[in-house]
């Protein structure tokens, strides 16, 4: 039976990625989130690892033990009428790519920035690709708790190097030891750090003029003196609240606070639900419009993940659903084969903790068990539905490493192990083209550390990994291919659906093969 609420369940939907630098909090916030919605009753970070107390979003193994996020994880939680999707996504830049992807299935993203960094190079580069898309971008300024920049010189910096206007929804009172609380612009109150200092009151209101009435304690420091002078210049010089330019990430609302002492969390919560928008409509490649609350079920595949169970050795596909509704042992056709598919094992999410369900709606994503037959990008579709999404971002490696399995009796494991770790797409799969030898690609050195770990850990599996260092590499159409044009400096491969490439040592190398071969044209991507 069809949902006859669809457009008011999927319009209860705030389907959002956190993006930030490593170490600027970005698992941190999660996790306060998730303890407001309810999702755990305690909140762990990764700065607690002698307690064995982990942050729940950094489920594998090699996260705990380096206190970094390398792969997106996904949480659901309800708060008070919303249901909250969160896509914590990796901070490590080696691990971008999956970010990129991660960003591709969320509605509106929400920016961490460390008080005391200011605007880091991935964070720009993040912003950058959501920006692109047009959706909503909140930012939220961590760890007040310490000493920071000026939080003026943060909203210029902000402005200049991203180049969008920025609203700050609340304004500091000091940081770090000296931190007072927070003058609340939107909500006219003052949040306080430490209620116990006021008589237990964590809010207060201000008057028609926005300040304390004149016999409260906070009046008699001179920080809160200075703030009403800032505030005063912030309306004056500052932009105007805008929530046209906001829904279209022209502009975003700014919040200061810690999360790891939970100060600001909530506040940035409740005014964050109310302004990110509900799911929105996704392009097709024929350039076709897909409302979410279309009655057929459509999806794409953004990520897959082996191994989120070790205990069961089991692969998920994460699908973001675009319309339509879910049910438990729906049939629904994997567009790119044209094979039918039922739906019978779906979960969501808490990171690793996962849960079947019989229905979601667009903005919701579920994980799809799956048994080799998904690749990242692909569309499933209900009934007589033909479309396929817009194509998902990918990058051409840089660094390439040869890979050989360590105990030869092991083959079984080592290839299984390659070819399911290969299709979560951190990673490339090439084969040299004579000889069939192993050859990864990525974007950066840590995600080869974590494939030689993953095998290890996962698959039992020793591998033997030797740099090729970087190399360029340029596919080239099969019917042009004379095995005889690879040498030294080029080395001929094919990558893991047979298309053939060449991985030139440098500039100089593929400059010099061009002008030997001025007919043959060279591919970035096949």
């Amino acid at each position: 039976m069809k949902n006859t609420n669809l457009k008011e369940q999927v319009d209860s939907r705030r389907t959002f990625a956190i993006i930030s630098h490593p170490d600027a909090g970005k698992t941190t916030i999660t996790e306060q989130l998730l303890l407001f919605g309810g999702a755990i009753r305690q909140a762990g970070t990764v700065k607690g690892k002698k307690t064995g107390n982990f942050a729940k979003s950094d489920w594998m193994e090699i996260e705990k033990q380096r206190g970094i996020s390398v792969t997106s994880s996904v949480m659901q939680f309800d708060y008070q009428d919303k249901k909250v999707n969160i896509l914590d996504t990796p901070g490590h830049e080696d691990f971008s790519e999956d970010t990129y992807r991660t960003l591709m299935a969320v509605d509106s993203a929400v920016m961490v920035i460390d008080s005391a960094k200011g605007i880091e190079a991935q964070t720009k580069k993040l912003f950058q690709v959501v920006k692109k898309r047009g959706i909503p971008i909140f930012t939220f300024i961590n760890k007040l708790d310490r000493d920071g920049r000026e939080p003026l010189d943060l909203l210029e910096e902000l402005e200049e190097l991203l180049d969008i206007e920025s609203y700050p929804m609340n304004w500091p009172i000091g940081m770090g030891r000296g931190l007072e609380g927070l003058y609340d612009i939107y909500n006219e109150r003052i949040e306080f750090y430490r209620p116990e200092q006021y008589g237990d009151q964590r809010f207060v209101k201000l008057d028609a003029n926005g300040e304390l009435s004149g016999d409260h304690a906070l009046t008699e420091n001179s920080l809160y003196h200075q703030v009403l002078e800032e505030v005063e210049l912030l309306k004056e010089a500052g932009d105007t609240f805008d929530v046209e330019k906001i829904a279209k990430g022209n502009q975003t609302p700014v919040f200061f606070g810690s999360a790891l002492t939970n100060f600001g969390v909530q506040t940035f919560l409740e005014t964050f639900l109310k302004f990110a928008p509900a799911p929105h409509s996704n392009m097709t490649v024929d350039g076709e419009l897909i409302r979410p609350d279309e009655e057929e079920f459509s999806g794409f595949v953004f990520k897959i993940q082996a191994n989120m169970n070790p205990a069961h050795r089991d692969r998920i596909a994460f699908v973001r659903i675009c319309s339509g509704t879910f049910e438990r042992g729906m049939d629904v056709t994997l567009q790119r084969t044209g094979k039918k598919m039922k739906l019978n094992n779906v979960t969501q999410f808490m990171a690793d903790a996962r849960e079947n369900i019989e229905q979601a709606v667009a903005g919701d994503i579920i994980g799809v068990y799956d048994t080799g037959n998904y690749q990242i990008g692909d569309t499933l579709t209900e009934g007589k539905l033909k479309i396929n999404y817009e194509e998902l971002p990918s990058f051409t490696p840089e660094l390439f490493m040869k890979v050989t399995a360590k105990n030869v009796m092991k083959q079984k494991s080592f290839h299984k192990g390659i070819y399911q770790l290969v299709q979560e797409g951190a990673i490339q799969l090439y084969k040299t083209y004579l000889a069939d030898e192993y050859i990864l690609g990525a974007v950066g050195q840590l995600q080869f550390e974590v494939f030689q770990y993953r095998m290890m850990n996962e698959y039992n599996s020793e591998v033997i990994m030797t740099p090729l260092g970087h190399k360029i590499a340029r596919w080239i159409d099969p019917k042009d291919l004379d095995e005889r044009m690879s040498s030294s400096r080029n080395i001929l491969a094919k990558d893991r659906f047979d298309q053939p490439l060449f991985l030139f040592e440098n500039q100089f190398a593929e400059r010099w093969f061009m002008e030997k071969y001025p007919q043959i044209e060279l591919h970035k991507l096949m």
